[in-house]
Parts: structure tokens; sequence; C-alpha cells
């Protein structure tokens, strides 16, 4: 029969071979003690069920360091782990008291996912997979255990563009309000003054930007001499809950802040100057960038909004937009629509300002954020008298296009306006 586990509704649980894991979200009261956001809990399950709260912690967040992910793998559980965005990957035995030790043999910095090749838990074995890269070193599968076994790379995608003499490094902008904003640079190592700077972020839905092997800009832009920068922004998932709370509803505006810090801080170290970082976003990005032009326009030298979502009044009435108020907010509401206007891009446009180039582009099949958004976006900058670019194909629907060529023509040809707009023309 169905009985009920009394645990919060919005907690990740599991049951496996009568243990129960519990994740959480937010904090919870149980058995005279609160538990923390992002904690993870363990209990024997007919212990659990039979009234007993003496819930073991097998981790805790900070500020920093944040729990990703948790799985079974035979007797053992597999905790993913970030800490200030380096991929760390540990292994707890309930049978031998909890022991934990260390998943090794797997890179210490870039993406690293870990999982098990087995589709019910309760089959596996302890074997896992694990896939890797950084930003420099394509995709790698890579099989090892819970028992320490030598990691074995099966298979290494082929190297889709010459690095060069890149480096990766890790580095701390201060946003407007204090909080240290992270973001990874790729690049020459010495600065140059005037690097021709690509600058990615997303910020939102809790989803993490990680340092990975981004083949366009790879290809595009690393190879060509050029530096790219990966944004760790608040709204996203590189910190956990508080790091989403953080950026989203009220504090979206700081997401925003955040991309504009690390502009800034990319001048102040020397490696470029504003007129030469050029910067993409889509979707939620696609807002970030919209509100790049409105907000912090001095700061770049040309960006690219891509299936953006920009007019906040009316989002929530187009398309999927309805399912994305925890994110933003309720415009319908006053007291939302009141923090709302401030990252509503479509409403803070103005003439007489001095932005800089922009290209706007959708896809006309998009069934995610409405079209409209860009068209709307790009009719009223033309009609200030801007020189916004617009383009829309025909297919895609909420991407670049709806196989790897159109994917391709659309993102080289945001590529060469960005190279154009700053000025730089590598050979």
């Amino acid at each position: 029969p169905r009985q009920r586990l009394d645990v919060p509704a919005d907690a990740g649980y599991g049951a496996h071979r009568g243990w129960l894991t519990i994740q959480l979200r937010t904090p919870w009261t149980v058995g005279g003690v609160t538990h923390q956001p992002d904690s993870l809990l363990a209990i024997g399950l007919d212990a659990f069920l039979a009234g007993d709260r003496a819930l073991r912690v097998l981790f805790e967040s900070g500020p920093r360091r944040v729990l990703q992910g948790v799985f079974w793998s035979g007797d053992d559980l597999v905790i993913s782990v970030l800490e200030t965005l380096r991929p760390e990957h540990i292994v707890v035995s309930p049978a031998d008291g909890w022991r934990t030790r260390k998943l090794e043999g797997l890179p210490p910095v870039g993406k690293v996912d870990v999982w098990s090749p087995d589709a019910d838990e309760h089959e596996s074995n302890g074997d896992l997979f694990a896939m890797t890269q950084t930003p420099v070193d394509p995709p790698a599968l890579i099989q090892t255990s819970t028992a320490g076994a030598a990691p074995v790379v099966l298979k290494r995608a082929p190297a889709s563009f010459d690095p060069r003499a890149a480096v990766v490094t890790q580095h701390e902008a201060v946003s407007m309000d204090g909080e240290r904003i992270p973001y990874v640079q790729i690049g020459p190592d010495a600065p140059a003054g005037d690097a021709p700077v690509y600058m990615t972020g997303y910020g939102g839905f809790r989803l993490p930007m990680l340092p990975s092997y981004a083949v366009r800009a790879g290809k595009l832009w690393v190879e060509r001499g050029g530096t790219h920068v990966v944004a760790a922004l608040r709204g996203g998932g590189e910190f956990g809950t508080r790091w989403h709370d953080a950026g989203r509803r009220e504090g979206k505006v700081r997401s925003h802040d955040d991309f504009a810090a690390i502009a800034s801080d990319l001048v102040r170290r020397g490696v470029t100057r504003p007129d030469r970082i050029a910067a993409e976003g889509g979707s939620n990005g696609g807002l970030l960038i919209a509100n790049m032009l409105t907000r912090y326009p001095e700061r770049f030298g040309a960006l690219f909004c891509t299936i953006p979502l920009i007019d906040m009044r009316r989002y929530h009435r187009l398309l999927a937009g309805a399912s994305w108020m925890a994110e933003y907010g309720d415009p319908d509401l006053p007291a939302d629509w009141a923090f709302m206007r401030e990252f509503s891009a479509y409403h803070a446009a103005e003439p007489g300002r001095a932005y800089p180039p922009i290209l706007i582009a959708t896809t006309r099949k998009d069934d995610r954020v409405h079209p409209g958004h860009a068209r709307k976006f790009a009719a009223k900058l033309q009609a200030m008298g801007y020189d916004a670019l617009f383009h829309e194909p025909e297919a895609g629907g909420h991407g670049y296009g709806r196989d790897n060529a159109e994917a391709a023509a659309f993102g080289s040809m945001g590529m060469a306006f960005l190279r154009r707009a700053i000025g730089w023309a590598p050979e």
C-alpha cells in the first residue's frame, strides 16, 4: 500500500536498498533541528516511516560550495559538488559507517558529469561513466567505479579548434552591491589592453554556466587569438538556492549588474577596453543582452541578442511565458511591475543614447519565447534612429536552427557581426 513520506514538497528524495535520502531546497525544521537549503540528509527508510527523525547530514552547502546532484550506484551514494566552479565527486558508503572518499582520477577543472550506466538504480553495481571537458579540451567519455578503479578513457571527441597558446584562468568581479561574481577567461596569457573579448552569460532558472568546450567560440574567436569570457551570474545554479534566489524577481537586475561588473573588471585588469568587448546571450540571456544595451551601453562595443525575452509587460501572455512568473514576477500585479519595469528593456529604450551596435535575432517558429519580443525591440530601436540589425530565419524553434548547418550559419553570422562591430579583423 502507498504511504505518504513526511518530507517537504519542494525537496528531492529517493529510496534505495533500505535508505532514504532527502535533498533540501528550503529550510526544514524536524526533530528539533533546522536543516539549511541545499543540504543532503539520510536515514533508514523503515526507521523514518516508523517516526524516527534522527537524520544524518551528509552534505551542507557553503557560500561557494554547493550540492549539484546525487545518485546511488550499488551500495554507495555519489554526491556531485561545485566548489567555486570546480567539480568534485564524493562517494559515501552507508554500510561502512557513512565513510566518505573522493572519486579520484577526474579533472579538477572544467565540466565533469558522472552517472551510473544502469537505467534502474536498484540494478547498479558501482560502475560509473563520466563525461569530462574543459574550454580547451574536447569531451571525453571515461569509465570508473565507486570502488576506486583506475579511470579508463573509452572515447574522446576530436578537437574542433586549435586553442593556440590560450590559457584558462578564473577571476572575480565585484558587482554593484558588493557580491563577488566569478568568471572564467580563455585566451592569451599576457594582458593586451585591447584584446577582442567575447562574453557570454545567462543568469537564470538555476542553470549553471560552466567552463565547457565551446566549439563556436573556440573556432571563431579563441583560435584567432581572441579572448572568451564565461560569466557565472546570480540567478544561475553555480552556487545553489541562495545564488538563484538572489538573481530572480526583484533580484533580476542584480544578475544584469553582475555581467556589467565583469565587463568593467576586464578593463580594470588591463585585458581590454570597452569598445573591444562583444557579448552574446540567448533566451533569458537575450534579456540580459537587451539590458546591457539600455542600462550599460558604455561598457560594450557590440551585442548579439538571440531568441530573446524583452517585453516584460506582456511576456506572460505569449506562448510559455506564464510558466516563468516565479523567475520574473507577474506584471499584472502593481508591486511586481514596479521592479519588473527596471529590467524590461523594451520599455527602457529611449532616443538620444550612445547605444553600441546590436544584432537582434530570433526564429519564426520559436514556440517558447515569442519572436514578437525581438521584432518589437528591433522596430522600436530602428524607429528611434539606432543602427539595430534584425535577423529572423523561418525555422529553428527555440534555438539557432533546425539542423547543424543552420545552427552553424546562424552562430557564425553573429560572430562575424561582433568581430566587425568591434573593429577586429583576424587573419
